[in-house]
């Protein structure tokens, strides 16, 4: 079985290397690559880079040349002050690209045209066990920049968001092209809010935090493969 883990953001990386320092990395046009055991499961880890482009081409990258049953992306969201909690998981299950600016046509078709329904119907959990390890299934939405105060309620009223990050987006409307496999796991490492960001200003709350997160979806990793063990039916 083929897994790929895909890393998006510099910072989350270097997470990666601390929480597993013998590892052997390989160099790639985009950025390091890896392999790593983690109980029985043989993985293949690559650094995908941060932002759309670099989620797009990496995604498509290792799609063309491993083929994976599965592909992971595990990393960091900024969460919505008063939407969900710092540390909380979350199972992404649509993702929306909303820093589209369309002015000479439909600005909404636009924007659902980058939209993607992740399939999960292969992972075999309901509520209760989502709950129980910390992880709700939410929309998240991308754009190329940190949450900007002023577009929260916009994001709140139209899509019913709770989060957002940069790459989601564009991992998954590839992955959906190609017809691969996806889950998508992103841990809430801070929190915006009217008042502002409370990692904005203050980047080491945001890397001290990324190495939490980190180490707890890899933690949980494992599980989530013994989902995916079971048999895929289409």
């Amino acid at each position: 079985m083929q897994i790929i883990i895909l890393i998006s953001a510099n910072a989350e990386w270097r997470v990666v290397k601390e929480l597993f320092p013998n590892l052997e990395l390989h160099p790639t046009p985009f950025g390091e690559s890896t392999n790593l055991t983690l109980d029985t499961w043989h993985l293949t880890l690559f650094h995908g880079g941060w932002g759309k482009i670099s989620a797009a081409a990496t995604a498509q990258y290792v799609i063309d040349q491993f083929h994976p049953d599965l592909l992971i992306n595990l990393g960091t969201c900024g969460g919505f002050a008063g939407r969900i909690e710092t540390g909380t998981v979350i199972l992404v299950e649509r993702t929306l690209v909303y820093d589209i600016l369309e002015q000479m046509g439909d600005g909404a078709a636009a924007i659902e045209h980058y939209a993607t329904d992740i399939d999960l119907s292969w992972l075999e959990v309901d509520g209760k066990w989502l709950m129980d390890h910390g992880v709700t299934r939410e929309l998240l939405v991308s754009a190329d920049r940190d949450i900007v105060v002023e577009d929260i309620p916009m994001l709140i009223q139209k899509y019913n968001a709770v989060a957002a990050d940069w790459e989601s987006g564009a991992i998954a409307w590839v992955a959906k092209k190609n017809g691969t496999r996806l889950l998508i796991l992103r841990g809430v490492s801070d929190l915006v809010g009217a008042e502002g960001g409370e990692a904005y200003g203050n980047i080491e709350i945001f890397h001290t935090r990324t190495k939490t997160v980190m180490k707890n979806l890899f933690d949980q990793l494992p599980m989530w493969l013994k989902k995916f063990s079971t048999p895929y039916r289409n």
